[in-house]
């Protein structure tokens, strides 16, 4: 019975490796067919017309191949976005392209160079939650209207869309969230509630949220970290870790991963599982989680590397009024349990995990 599972499990891999090989084939043949399209096209029109502007090209190009990853997601059973088109049908659809725009380009309208105010620290709401909080394992709003309002053991409340929105805004853009009622607070949550309204109450569809990896088992190592970052991160990000702010100098094209213009340390990605987990799934440029680049060793090390270098901070001495409920990578005490600051920040994590669960059953 025993080599029977094996087997099975064995042509499962087999077959998932195939069906990935088979995809990675695909999206090269798109873009081959995409280069060799437009050659034609050129010679075709020869003198008679001006050539392709690259910028055209560009778009045509990516278009393809987001046409052809949404095809791939559609194929894994991913949750996928309601379309433009269902968009266009809402009774409210203005006020939900606005928050679409809020959340792709949050600095033009409330960075520190802002139109509407200046309370954040320059980031896109996107450059966490990519393609405007639609990616599959991109940090996404997948779940968010499915699963609000619900209790939240960092506040030790029952937390509605709006402290969600309100928690990104103080945390990840280490600002100040705009007013309830405010224009761009309800688009931003009407953007979201229009996300989630292919999705049940109650209900996580797959590829909700951020990549959960797998533990490593040692503590995730910054040094470690910091070689696979010069390797595979400085060219978005730099060395110093400021990132490269866009031709506006409005907002960041990639984002800033630590220093005064980065998420604080009370934001979801200094824990260390959320950081490795989306970088495992999304970075560097051009991966996905099914064509990863980087090795789980590697994602979990530049987590540890990155969020062990300087950042703002902010008071947190409000938040996890019951200390049991901590998460395990929740990096500053006090805890219920006997580990270390230092264990609960870099790991290993399962033997926190399973004292965890011992308490839990007491």
């Amino acid at each position: 019975m025993l080599g029977i599972n094996f087997e099975i499990k064995f042509m499962e891999k087999v077959e998932r490796l195939i069906r990935s090989i088979n995809s990675l084939m695909i999206i090269i043949g798109l873009l081959l067919l995409t280069v060799l399209g437009l050659g034609a096209w050129i010679l075709v029109r020869g003198n008679n017309s001006r050539s392709i502007p690259v910028a055209d090209s560009t778009s045509l190009l990516q278009t393809s191949l987001d046409a052809e990853i949404q095809s791939l997601d559609k194929e894994e059973g991913m949750w996928l976005p309601p379309s433009d088109d269902e968009l266009k049908k809402q009774v409210n659809a203005e006020l939900i392209q606005y928050g679409k725009e809020l959340i792709a380009n949050t600095s033009k309208y409330l960075g520190p160079k802002g139109s509407i105010a200046a309370i954040t620290n320059g980031m896109n709401c996107q450059n966490c939650h990519l393609k405007a909080g639609t990616q599959p394992w991109g940090n996404n709003y997948a779940a968010v209207a499915s699963t609000y309002p619900k209790y939240r053991g960092r506040s030790g409340t029952m937390e509605d869309v709006y402290k969600r929105v309100s928690d990104c805004f103080e945390r990840s853009l280490n600002g100040s969230a705009p007013a309830k009622g405010s224009r761009e607070m309800e688009a931003i949550v009407a953007y979201i509630q229009f996300l989630g309204s292919n999705v049940q109450k109650g209900e996580k569809p797959k590829g909700t949220g951020i990549y959960e990896l797998a533990f490593l088992d040692r503590a995730a190592d910054p040094e470690k970290g910091k070689i696979a970052y010069q390797s595979k991160c400085v060219s978005c990000h730099r060395e110093d870790g400021t990132g490269v702010l866009a031709a506006d100098g409005k907002s960041y094209t990639y984002p800033p991963l630590w220093g005064k213009n980065s998420f604080n340390h009370g934001a979801g990605l200094y824990r260390l599982s959320r950081f490795a987990g989306y970088i495992k799934a999304n970075m560097p440029q051009g991966a996905t989680y099914l064509r990863p680049q980087l090795t789980d060793e590697e994602a979990w090390d530049i987590a540890a590397y990155v969020n062990s270098l300087p950042r703002p901070s902010k008071d947190l001495s409000q938040d996890w009024p019951k200390i049991a409920e901590k998460n395990i990578d929740h990096p500053f005490g006090p805890y219920a349990d006997a580990f270390s600051e230092k264990q609960h920040k870099y790991g290993p994590f399962q033997p926190i995990k399973d004292a965890k669960k011992a308490m839990e059953k007491k």
